[in-house]
């Protein structure tokens, strides 16, 4: 039996492994968590110990495939649980983050596979992530980019969001911001301030909104008119 601290951090290991590749620096970990840098060594020796990760001196860690099975299974259960809460139990996107993180842990499978029938077994949650499989398989992350990224003058659709900071998530809800929005970046200041004009995905075009820097680095989009791969709605209020 792991702790629900172990699946934490191979949750978060694959996280950053999607967003960065391998190997994952422990400060990335200590960041990401929370954690200080001496109290992730520590874990990520224990993890080692029970072969969920390989470590390499000075680099950082990895996930086994073994650590990388079990990181998919919290993925799953978490994004099931927030699609659950925001479809069924009227939350709204802002929140089901942390009581999917406080859930997670403690579902039986059986739990597991009656909430993805309810749900019509949906392969994104809220904020747009992907939802891993029931046989776990590696996910096919969309490539994206940052919003932070882009020019002006260039049109993108939303892919998704961190579920990581709920003032934000209320932000970009109240701003109409959400995967599968189509919007144009209008003006970029340099004090850190994008500028974007929201539309509804049809050439529809709507208010502007500025976002701070940091918000913009937290949207992923992908090229407007390209596949959207596997999304769909899925309630954000």
């Amino acid at each position: 039996m792991l702790s629900d601290v172990m699946e934490d951090y191979l949750k978060a290991i694959y996280q950053i492994q999607a967003e960065s590749g391998p190997p994952v620096s422990t400060s990335a970990i200590a960041e990401y968590l929370g954690k200080t840098p001496p109290t992730v060594t520590s874990m990520l020796g224990k993890l080692s110990d029970r072969g969920l990760v390989h470590r390499e001196k000075y680099k950082g860690a990895e996930l086994t495939e073994e650590g990388e099975t079990v990181a998919l299974e919290v993925l799953r259960h978490h994004r099931l649980l927030e699609a659950y809460l925001a479809e069924h139990l009227d939350y709204s996107w802002s929140e089901v983050h942390d009581e999917a993180d406080a859930l997670e842990h403690h579902i039986s499978e059986e739990f597991e596979r009656r909430v993805a029938d309810v749900l019509g077994n949906p392969t994104v949650d809220p904020h747009g992530d992907p939802i891993p499989s029931p046989d776990l398989s590696p996910l096919d992350h969309e490539e994206t980019t940052r919003l932070s990224d882009h020019s002006v003058g260039e049109t993108v659709v939303v892919a998704r969001v961190s579920d990581r900071n709920q003032e934000e998530l209320e932000y970009l809800a109240d701003a109409g911001i959400t995967p599968g929005t189509s919007i144009e970046v209008t003006d970029i200041a340099p004090f850190g301030m994008v500028t974007v004009r929201i539309g509804d995905g049809d050439g529809v075009e709507g208010d502007e909104q500025s976002l701070p820097d940091a918000v913009a680095a937290s949207i992923r989009v992908r090229a407007a008119g390209g596949s959207d791969g596997e999304s769909e709605e899925v309630p954000t209020t």
